[in-house]
């Protein structure tokens, strides 16, 4: 059996990379690719409508508008085919975040091609895949809980850290003030700190930024 994947990752060289690391493969064919998690959704829902659905999806994380967090929470909550997450994030709460969602797999994109060709043919198995790295930090969680950001209140975090204003922040993630307001009292009382400085330097500390 050819495994069909669905290549969802921002980057078009990325992309270009991964599909022909995949293709050289001969039991793997991308079928389709998409550059976020929305376009991800909507190519999906034309296959699955062909009776063309892919056997597995392959998601990057920070993308716009839709990242690949919220993209694998609504491929699982409709049933559809199961992701395994290929990104160079290996943060904490992305980590997190990904398992949470559903993910079965989530590997680095520096994982050797024949590691990666291993964990798809788990996930598409329904079976869990981990690189040594990601378990490890998953068990440091389990140890020392980390509080779990979205992946919007990381994007800030992130915008924050280069000293953009509310505006700025507002203006960078095409939100309002009120929104980055509501986020900053989301990530303060998360994070247990009531300040900007003081979450930068909590986030960083536990490995979220």
């Amino acid at each position: 059996m050819t495994i069909s994947l669905l290549l969802v990752d921002d980057h078009p060289i990325v992309r270009a990379g991964l599909r022909a690391v995949f293709d050289a493969f001969d039991d793997m064919q991308v079928v389709a690719e998409a550059g976020d998690g929305a376009e991800a959704l909507e190519i999906l829902r034309g296959l699955t409508e062909a009776g063309k659905p892919p056997h597995a999806v392959i998601m990057d994380i920070q993308m716009k508008p839709m990242n690949g967090i919220d993209a694998t929470r609504e491929i699982t909550r409709a049933g559809g085919p199961p992701v395994l997450v290929l990104t160079t994030f290996d943060t904490r709460s992305d980590i997190v975040a990904a398992v949470q969602a559903g993910a079965l797999g989530y590997l680095l994109k520096d994982a050797p091609p024949e590691e990666v060709r291993q964990a798809v043919k788990a996930t598409v198995a329904g079976q869990r895949t981990l690189s040594p790295d990601i378990t490890a930090a998953l068990l440091d969680h389990m140890r020392e809980p980390t509080p779990v950001l979205s992946p919007r209140e990381v994007e800030l975090l992130q915008a924050l850290a280069t000293g953009a204003t509310n505006k700025q922040l507002a203006e960078q993630l095409f939100i309002s003030q009120a929104t980055v307001k509501t986020h900053l009292v989301h990530i303060y009382s998360k994070l247990g700190v009531d300040n900007r400085t003081s979450a930068l330097a909590r986030a960083r500390e536990l490995g979220l930024i």
